[in-house]
């Protein structure tokens, strides 16, 4: 039975559709998410991965593609963590406020249009708590697709999203959320290496797999890319 279905599985993946910008109506109702794309994940750090740094030409083409299409909605969750942060009870520190890891990654910020960027900085998975994007959502009603990018799928990624999907089912919102299969990640670490680091294994390709159809299950559609 569990062969069947990861064949399924795997056949979803592998057959799932792109997006383009025109069928998804008027620019001033969609906003980009991105999530965590900063340089803790991206280039160097406790955190960083390879997974992660890979989906820098992607991100940043959705983010041109989004701007050429007149989006100017560009909302950017970045972990910021304090310096004693409960988080590191299960994680090494990482991204912690003030330094070059909790930075935006260089291929973004340097981009011509970065001053659409608005920052909301994390000090947990899920941009729910302590921070201001709810109060941004509830001051922007017109806003009602979310395109999100970044990392990782199965953690920080999936927490953005569900919140935005039961945000919306609570207050019987009309709401459209995207991911971007193309443009999202996660880390990797074999069982070997999870021996040598004292920590689990975690692997990348399942985890990416598992949570990107856990999100499709409760209401958010997944598709390969924007083109």
């Amino acid at each position: 039975m569990h062969e069947e279905f990861l064949s399924w599985l795997d056949s979803w993946k592998n057959n799932l559709k792109p997006i383009q910008f025109k069928y998804l109506g008027d620019s001033k109702k969609i906003a980009i998410v991105s999530v965590d794309m900063i340089v803790g994940f991206c280039h160097k750090g406790a955190l960083s991965s390879k997974e992660v740094h890979d989906i820098i030409p992607a991100v940043v083409d959705v983010f041109k593609k989004a701007n050429d299409y007149g989006i100017k909605n560009f909302l950017l969750l970045q972990d910021s963590h304090i310096e004693n942060a409960e988080e590191f009870s299960i994680y090494p520190p990482h991204c912690i406020k003030g330094t070059g890891e909790a930075q935006n990654i260089p291929e973004l910020a340097d981009l011509p249009f970065s001053d659409k960027f608005t920052t909301f900085e994390k000090n947990a998975w899920s941009p729910a708590y302590d921070t201001t994007l709810n109060d941004w959502i509830k001051n922007h009603p017109e806003v009602e697709t979310f395109i999100i990018v970044g990392d990782c799928t199965d953690i920080c990624v999936h927490a953005t999203a569900m919140h935005l999907r039961m945000q919306a089912n609570a207050l019987q919102k009309k709401r459209k959320i995207i991911i971007l299969s193309n443009s999202v990640a996660t880390y990797d670490i074999s069982v070997e290496k999870s021996k040598e680091l004292n920590t689990l294994p975690h692997p990348s390709d399942i985890f990416h797999l598992m949570f990107l159809y856990q999100m499709k299950l409760n209401g958010i559609e997944i598709v390969k890319k924007i083109v």
